[in-house]
């Protein structure tokens, strides 16, 4: 088996060359500039849509991640994920900055389903619980944003995953999402 040194911290450690252990990952995305383009003509719900039916492309941290949309209506949003090896931690778990990045992608769709058309906002706060390990080839988690509370410049939202299969919470958030004005 062919070993690969790699340097960590000043160490020398050893590793399996991942062509030998079929453990690789390719990763393509499409061009993100017709979602941008798309996004100054489109209201936020409108963009979502888009992009749930397939007539845009997904974000490419979505394709990266493997996330989908499955459900969108104004203030609420419905993401799925498919959790593999490629998300586990050192413990076998899916990590907890994939959970989170779900749970922030399903509020931050939300609250893109309540802009007009030109419209932007970004995260000033994110708190998130934990409430029980994702696995690798484990069920389907759903990640169901729904806006709370719409002001004219701050939004609070909440974000819950779920198990699919057993309907259980693996973990809940919420967010503060300020509203800014068009570029």
């Amino acid at each position: 088996m062919t070993r690969a040194k790699r340097s960590h911290a000043g160490h020398m450690t050893t590793v399996d060359d991942p062509r030998e252990t079929g453990r690789t990952r390719a990763v393509a995305w499409d061009d993100p500039a017709p979602i941008r383009d798309a996004a100054a003509e489109l209201t936020g719900l409108e963009l979502m849509r888009a992009i749930a039916a397939g007539d845009l492309p997904a974000p490419p941290v979505a394709q990266l991640l493997g996330f989908t949309i499955d459900r969108v209506d104004e203030g609420n949003v419905v993401f799925a994920m498919d959790p593999i090896e490629a998300h586990q931690n050192p413990l076998g778990t899916i990590h907890g900055g994939i959970i989170t990045t779900l749970l922030d992608s399903a509020m931050g769709c939300a609250v893109h389903t309540t802009i007009p058309a030109g419209g932007m906002y970004t995260t000033l706060e994110l708190k998130v619980n934990f409430l029980r390990p994702a696995f690798a080839g484990g069920a389907r988690l759903l990640a169901e944003g729904t806006v709370l509370n719409r002001g004219s410049t701050a939004v609070l939202v909440e974000a819950t995953i779920t198990d699919a299969a057993s309907g259980k919470k693996v973990a809940h958030a919420t967010s503060t999402c300020l509203i800014l004005p068009p570029r």
